[in-house]
C-alpha cells in the first residue's frame, strides 16, 4: 500500500461489516489507526484485534451521547482525530408512501440522518479545536440524487445527507476541514444480501444486471473512495458527493443518440 493515510486517525461508524469493515481495513493498511464505532460487540472487537492499529467501542449512532463518546474515546486512544466516517446504516422502513408507518419513517431518518448530523457535529468540534483541518465523510447513496433508487424514507434520509454535507462544508472550508459524501448503488453487503433471499450470488446478479458497467460491486470500491477522500490528495476537495456506481445515476442509455440513424434524430436544420 501506498501509506497515503500514514498517523491519520478516523473514527468510522457502522465500522465492524461491510463497508464500514472495509473501510477499517483499507485505512489500516494505509497506514491509519482506526476506532470502529457499532453496535455488533463480537464483530467490532474481532475486526479491532485482527487489525491491530485499531480499537472498538460500541455505538448506537441514534444517541448522540454515544457518537460523541466514540469520537472523544479516538482522541483519548490516539492522541488525535483527523477523519470522521458516518456510514453506519440499514435499509429502514419499506412499502408504499400510503402505508409506511410513523414510527417506522422516523426510526430509519434516526439513524440514516440524525446519526450522521451527530457525527458531523462531534468531529467538527475536535477538528477546528484541533486547528489542523481534517475530513469528515458521509456514505449517501445514489437514492439520494435521484428518485426510485430506494425506499421513501431512505431516500428522503439521504437527500438530506447529501444537503447536510454540502452545508457543513461551506461552514468548515474556513477551518480547513473537508466535508464530502460518498454515493454508492448497490453493494453486496450483509445489509443487501437479505434483499436477495440471504443468496449473496443473487444480489451480486441483481447488481450486475442493474449496473450500466455490467459489473459487481463491493464494499472494497466504496472503501477506496473513502480513502482518496480523507488523504491528502484530495486536500482541495470539499462540497463534493462522489458517486461509486458504475454509471447507475446517469440516465438510461438511448441508443438511438449514438447512431446517425436520420428516421430517430429528424432532418438536419443546419
Amino acid at each position: 500500500m501506498s501509506g497515503r493515510l500514514e498517523r491519520k486517525v478516523a473514527v468510522i461508524t457502522g465500522g465492524a461489516s461491510g463497508i464500514g469493515a472495509a473501510a477499517a481495513r483499507l485505512f489500516v493498511a494505509e497506514g491509519a489507526a482506526v476506532v470502529i464505532a457499532d453496535m455488533q460487540v463480537q464483530a467490532g472487537e474481532r475486526l479491532a484485534g485482527d487489525l491491530g492499529r485499531a480499537s472498538y467501542i460500541r455505538t448506537d449512532i441514534r444517541s448522540e451521547a454515544d457518537v460523541a463518546a466514540a469520537v472523544a474515546h479516538a482522541v483519548e486512544t490516539f492522541g488525535r482525530l483527523d477523519c470522521m466516517i458516518n456510514n453506519a446504516g440499514v435499509v429502514g422502513a419499506v412499502g408504499s408512501i400510503r402505508e409506511i408507518s410513523a414510527e417506522g419513517w422516523r426510526n430509519t431518518l434516526a439513524i440514516l440522518l440524525d446519526g450522521v448530523f451527530f457525527g458531523v457535529k462531534h468531529a467538527a468540534r475536535v477538528l477546528v479545536a484541533q486547528g489542523q483541518g481534517g475530513s469528515i465523510l458521509n456514505t449517501a447513496s445514489i437514492a439520494g440524487l435521484r428518485g426510485g433508487f430506494g425506499a421513501h424514507p431512505y431516500t428522503t434520509a439521504k437527500h438530506a445527507v447529501v444537503g447536510l454535507t454540502r452545508s457543513a462544508a461551506s461552514e468548515l472550508a474556513s477551518a480547513g476541514v473537508r466535508v464530502n459524501a460518498v454515493a454508492p448503488s448497490g453493494v453486496v453487503t450483509p445489509l443487501t444480501v437479505p434483499l436477495g433471499g440471504g443468496d449473496a450470488e443473487v444480489t451480486r446478479a441483481r447488481i450486475v444486471a442493474r449496473s450500466p458497467m455490467k459489473l459487481p460491486m463491493y464494499p472494497e470500491d466504496v472503501a477506496e473512495a473513502f480513502a482518496y477522500l480523507a488523504s491528502d490528495g484530495a486536500r482541495q476537495i470539499t462540497g463534493h458527493v462522489l458517486p461509486v456506481d458504475s454509471g447507475a445515476v446517469m440516465a438510461p442509455e438511448v441508443p438511438a443518440f449514438h447512431t446517425a440513424n436520420p428516421a430517430f434524430h429528424g432532418p438536419r436544420t443546419d
